[in-house]
């Protein structure tokens, strides 16, 4: 099924682009959920100030991707998947890096196994049970707030760079459509019914009702309360730009968006 989701060609349409210039790199390609849906895919690559790198939501190790590590310093030590959906590249990546952290969730590693893809050894692994006592490093530390969110229905990890203000997250949010991740292709990111559907269900325009509702009634359901404390702590972070996996960052007033998008988790929040 991989490869009805993921580009043949990913050197041939990926994007790879300097977000800030030798701090942050995002590398968008094109991905079709079930086969047919554009979302689009992205990897994000970060320098710390000590040199080190961090990859969030790996995408394919093409050798220009290479070639950009390298050029970033190359000391690649962080490999995170930020939930359970995005870790199809974890086993390159931890193969080509062995000296790496690599950073999951509970549940992570058995549906690894299960999906016999690489066994890989998780450094750091999230759970609810500790998620407020685990850390990763204390270099990494020092740039990085997180939040893991069990509550999420993918288990999310999201990061706040704090030396760019910058929100790196997975499913959290969405902002459709995956026009920069489609933008090396013959085909539009709009086109096709089910993408028409998705798109109008996970835009960030106007007031980003179908969205709110989305992650509400569907994303959230199993656990709302946990969901909104976890919402609570992430809003009292300082972030301004968000690099989401699927659809376009948002360079600009990503705060904003993020407390329109989470308003009603917010105000659960402010009730516990």
């Amino acid at each position: 099924m991989t490869d009805k989701l993921i580009p043949s060609d990913p050197s041939r349409v990926m994007v790879i682009r300097d977000v800030i210039p030798n701090v942050i790199t995002t590398l968008s390609t094109p991905f079709l959920r079930f086969g047919k849906i554009k979302i689009g895919g992205r990897g994000t690559l970060v320098r710390l100030q000590s040199g080190s790198l961090a990859v969030f939501s790996p995408t394919a190790l093409t050798p220009e991707v290479k070639e950009k590590v390298s050029s970033l310093g190359g000391r690649v030590k962080y490999i995170v998947a930020p939930d359970l959906e995005h870790h199809i590249f974890l086993g390159p990546w931890a193969q080509f890096y062995p000296g790496a952290k690599v950073i999951g969730m509970e549940g992570l590693r058995e549906k690894r196994a299960k999906q016999e893809n690489e066994d890989i050894p998780f450094a750091v692994t999230f759970t609810s049970k500790d998620k407020d006592s685990v850390k990763i490093d204390t270099e990494f530390d020092a740039e990085f707030d997180y939040e893991y969110v069990p509550a999420h229905a993918n288990k999310e990890l999201v990061f706040n760079h704090k030396p760019s203000k910058t929100l790196i997250e997975a499913d959290l949010i969405f902002n459709m459509p995956a026009t920069e991740q489609m933008s090396r292709t013959s085909e539009s990111a709009t086109t096709g019914i089910l993408t028409k559907i998705w798109t109008y269900l996970t835009n960030t325009n106007g007031t980003a009702l179908a969205q709110k509702r989305l992650i509400w009634y569907g994303i959230s359901a199993g656990d709302r309360t946990g969901y909104a404390k976890s919402m609570a702590k992430i809003n009292g972070w300082d972030f301004d730009r968000i690099i989401p996996c699927h659809g376009d960052v948002i360079e600009t007033g990503g705060k904003g968006i993020f407390q329109k998008v989470m308003q009603w988790h917010l105000k659960l929040a402010e009730k516990h």
